[in-house]
């Protein structure tokens, strides 16, 4: 059998992806996720809470409800069903960090959880902060050149 003859089989016994409805339910569970963000937004700022300050503290109860949910073992279960919709917002951050550490929390504290912690997340923590860095100095550069 040929790679070719070999791939057009494998596509053929594939089964279809169901496109349409995958993305309604990221749509609108990633949806309900952000509404939620909004609600909390707004209640801290009911409270008396500057709007940054809110926006800290929404944020911050976002990656606790999501690390809980990683830690009972639902939010794969809501991830089954949302897709991309659980992985874009904060929440999804949230959920690449607690749930490796979850997994190897058999193979100890050091060894497993630590250190498996933030296999899927710190490639993007590295990314992250090393492109801050460089957008940072050419800013500063374009400020030197123009005077400012």
């Amino acid at each position: 059998m040929t790679e070719k003859e070999y791939s057009e089989l494998v596509t053929e016994m594939m089964p279809k992806s169901p496109i349409i409805k995958d993305c309604l339910n990221a749509f609108w569970i990633g949806g309900l996720i952000c509404t939620l963000g909004q609600f909390l937004l707004n209640c801290y700022q009911a409270w008396g809470m500057e709007e940054k300050t809110a926006a800290t503290a929404m944020s911050m109860t976002l990656i606790a409800l999501s690390a809980l949910l990683t830690g009972l073992s639902l939010y794969d279960n809501i991830a089954k069903h949302a897709g991309a919709g659980t992985l874009v917002p904060i929440t999804g951050f949230a959920n690449a960090i607690a749930a490796p550490a979850v997994e190897f929390k058999t193979e100890g504290m050091i060894l497993g959880t630590a250190a498996k912690m933030f296999t899927i997340a710190g490639p993007v923590i590295v990314y992250g902060v090393s492109a801050s860095v460089v957008y940072g100095l050419i800013y500063w550069i374009c400020k030197m050149v123009a005077g400012g």
